[in-house]
């Protein structure tokens, strides 16, 4: 069973632009050495969708293979095109990979019968689980706590990231598969630990893993509310500094100021303005993560 923080990793690129497989290796063993529970390469903070084919797969074997059975990989084998999707998905299972998360069609808009084709078809060509990513603001589809309960259905849809944030829904999907579909939070971690989520996958544990898997330990292990509160507090800005549009470019500033670079996103994405560099720079220094600090 997965379990815990997983961050869905930023892909790190050279000053030319190719994926920088070093820097990759090296953060792969940066975050679990800081306590991450699991990592998801190939999400949307990966910047799925302005890699090749190649480097995806790539990418996904890179991760695997450094991770070296430490921690689980979930790889993102999501793709607009069905036959596209089970492609990407045989390729990551065949790369060792232990699931995979597949956010639905997110051009077409769908038909929840297309829906529940899609991810049918992806299920029956492979043997490891899915975890379905529910994400109406970038998808154009929201996955209702209905649908996602009648994807359960299919054998190896057991896990859904929900990002809707309607923290409400985390309790009304484990009600509608009778606890056999675990919600990951994608937004809200704490609230969504309280209500019943057994996992977070985390854009901010690419700056501070340790904070993001406190926060799921601490949380889940103290029927107390005020400790994961507190803790949920403090890490409230650097959420905030990290939400909208560009949480990729801020992710890799953020990191760049900490000292781990991973280059700049790929084109049409842009580096952070300086006007948000600054905002950023101040919620790592309260957090004590910039360089010479100690961190929080």
């Amino acid at each position: 069973m997965f379990r815990g923080s997983f961050t869905v990793m930023v892909t790190p690129f050279t000053a030319a632009g190719a994926v920088d497989e070093p820097a990759l290796r090296r953060f792969v063993d940066w975050q679990i050495e800081r306590g991450t529970h699991g990592l998801i390469p190939l999400g949307s903070t990966g910047e799925f969708l302005s890699l090749t084919h190649a480097e995806r797969n790539r990418v996904a074997s890179i991760v695997v293979e450094q991770a070296a059975g430490r921690v689980p990989v979930l790889v993102g084998s999501a793709a607009e095109w069905t036959d596209e999707a089970v492609t990407l998905s045989r390729a990551a299972q065949d790369a060792g990979a232990d699931g995979l998360m597949i956010i639905p069609p997110y051009y077409s808009s769908p038909s929840e019968d297309e829906i529940f084709a899609h991810y049918a078809r992806i299920a029956a060509a492979v043997s490891i689980p899915i975890m379905v990513y529910n994400n109406p603001f970038t998808s154009n589809v929201d996955l209702s706590p209905a649908l996602l309960a009648r994807l359960n259905t299919i054998d190896a849809v057991r896990y859904v990231k929900e990002s809707s944030g309607d923290v409400g829904r985390v309790a009304r999907i484990i009600d509608l598969t009778d606890g056999r579909m675990t919600v990951f939070a994608g937004y809200k971690p704490w609230e969504s630990f309280r209500a019943g989520a057994e996992g977070y996958v985390s854009v901010f544990a690419n700056i501070a893993p340790d904070l993001s898997a406190r926060l799921f330990e601490v949380t889940a292990s103290d029927p107390a509310i005020g400790p994961g509160r507190e803790l949920n507090r403090q890490i409230t800005p650097l959420l905030d500094a990290l939400a909208g549009d560009l949480y990729v470019s801020a992710t890799k500033a953020a990191l760049e100021m900490i000292g781990r670079p991973v280059g700049v996103p790929r084109p049409p994405r842009l580096p952070l303005p300086d006007s948000r560099r600054r905002g950023l720079a101040e919620v790592l220094s309260a957090l004590g993560r910039m360089p010479g600090q100690a961190a929080a």
